[in-house]
C-alpha cells in the first residue's frame, strides 16, 4: 500500500511538474495512512501464566515457594504504552494441611495466596513487534486464604475455622515476548513481577496474626493471545 501511494504521488508530479506544493500537499494527506499502517498493533492482550512465587522479607521462613499461576488482561493503548490487570495464584505457600469434619465427612483444608495487580507497562518493541521488550508496576492486593475441598459444583460447605489475612501495596515486573506466528496473535514469554506490601489478619500455617511485611518474587512463562 505504502509503495502504490509514493508511486501515485510521483505521477502526479511528473504529470504537474510545477506542481510542487500539491505534492506537499498530497504527502502531508498520506503520511498518516502511512504512520498507521506502519504501526499497526493488537489493542487487546490476553494471557496465561504458570511459574512459581517464592516468597521473602518477613515471610521468608514462614512460608515455602510454590507452583504458582497467572491470568492477565492487557490494553494496549499506545505503541509503547499497555494498561494492566491480572491475578496471580500461589498454591500452598503456608503448607496448610489440616482437616475438617463436616455432615458429608471430613474434607481437606489448603492455603491459596491472591495477588490483584492494577497498573501498567512500558513496551519497546523489536523486529516489527515480533520482539517485546517491558518493564512496568501499579499498585496491588494481597490475600492469604485458606479454602476447604468442596465435594461438588451444587453443594458448599462453610468453613468455620478458615483464617484469612489481606493487605495492600505495589508490584513492578519486567519480561519480554516473542511472537509464535506470522500475525503475531500468538505469544511465548517470561514475566517476573516483585510484589511489596503489608499484610494483617488471622493466623495462617505458621504466620502468626500480626501485621508483616511482606515480598514476593512471582515468575512465569506465559502465552498469550493478541487481537
Amino acid at each position: 500500500m505504502r509503495r502504490r501511494l509514493l508511486a501515485n504521488l510521483l505521477a502526479c508530479r511528473s504529470a504537474h511538474p510545477s506542481g510542487t506544493s500539491l505534492l506537499g500537499f498530497a504527502l502531508t494527506l498520506a503520511l498518516p495512512l502511512l504512520v498507521e499502517a506502519q504501526y499497526r498493533y493488537p489493542r487487546h492482550n490476553v494471557h496465561l501464566g504458570l511459574g512459581a512465587g517464592v516468597p521473602q522479607a518477613d515471610l521468608r521462613p514462614l512460608f515455602d515457594p510454590k507452583v504458582g499461576f497467572r491470568f492477565g488482561y492487557g490494553y494496549r493503548f499506545q505503541r509503547f504504552f499497555q494498561a494492566d490487570l491480572g491475578l496471580d495464584t500461589v498454591v500452598g505457600a503456608a503448607g496448610v494441611r489440616d482437616f475438617l469434619q463436616t455432615q458429608l465427612g471430613v474434607q481437606r483444608i489448603r492455603d491459596f495466596q491472591y495477588f490483584l495487580p492494577l497498573g501498567g507497562r512500558a513496551i519497546i518493541p523489536l523486529a516489527g513487534d515480533r520482539l517485546l521488550i517491558h518493564a512496568g508496576g501499579g499498585g496491588a492486593y494481597m490475600r492469604y486464604a485458606e479454602r476447604i475441598s468442596q465435594p461438588s459444583d451444587y453443594i458448599r460447605l462453610a468453613c468455620p475455622v478458615c483464617g484469612a489475612r489481606s493487605g495492600w501495596g505495589y508490584y513492578s515486573q519486567v519480561g519480554f515476548s516473542v511472537a509464535m506466528d506470522r500475525f503475531q496473535r500468538f505469544r511465548l514469554g517470561v514475566v517476573s513481577r516483585v510484589y511489596r506490601g503489608y499484610t494483617n489478619g488471622e493466623a495462617i500455617g505458621a504466620v502468626p496474626g500480626v501485621r508483616t511485611r511482606d515480598h514476593w518474587v512471582n515468575t512465569m512463562a506465559e502465552f498469550g493471545v493478541a487481537f
